[in-house]
């Protein structure tokens, strides 16, 4: 058996039309693997078979957390396009972001990100490796900016638009 520490260890084939582009409906007929982890044995069902396997004193933990719409398409002080994926909030009004023409957006650049009437902009005050840079908004809410204007970040795998 891999080291279960090391990336290889979950390294498998994964046949991209198994690869989901939509959520199922209804929800309930999403697929289902069950590992009995006395045999070893697996079993394909669905979610909505769930309660076939679980016994009284079991504990079923439900993550309901959704995806923050942090990612930002707009423009740079120059016209070119940009593009800010948040990936940590620093501050009140400050996130860590991948930006993307890494290499052309310096400190000091200032970002303007919008849709319709509500408008964003962003100074880059640092920078680090691999395109990452540190954002300060003049919004103070930037959240709330983001549920108007952010886009949900989608893996490189899912092609449509949810």
């Amino acid at each position: 058996m891999k080291d279960p520490l090391t990336l290889e260890a979950y390294d498998y084939d994964l046949p991209p039309d198994l690869i989901a582009q939509t959520p199922i409906e209804p929800r309930d007929a999403a697929r289902l693997l069950v590992v009995n982890r006395a045999t070893g044995r697996l079993t394909h069902a669905q979610v909505r078979d769930l309660d076939r396997f679980l016994r009284p004193g079991d504990l079923l933990v439900a993550n309901e957390s959704r995806v923050i719409p942090a990612r930002l398409l707009g423009r740079r002080s120059t016209g070119g396009r940009v593009e800010a994926l948040l990936v940590q909030p620093l501050g009140p009004n400050r996130w860590a972001a991948l930006v993307r023409p890494a290499r052309r957006v310096r400190p000091g650049e200032r970002l303007l990100f919008e849709r319709e009437t509500v408008r964003l902009t962003a100074t880059v005050v640092g920078a680090g490796p691999e395109g990452l840079r540190v954002l300060e908004f003049a919004a103070e809410d930037v959240v709330s900016a983001l549920r108007q204007i952010g886009q949900v970040p989608l893996p490189p795998y899912i092609r449509q638009p949810l």
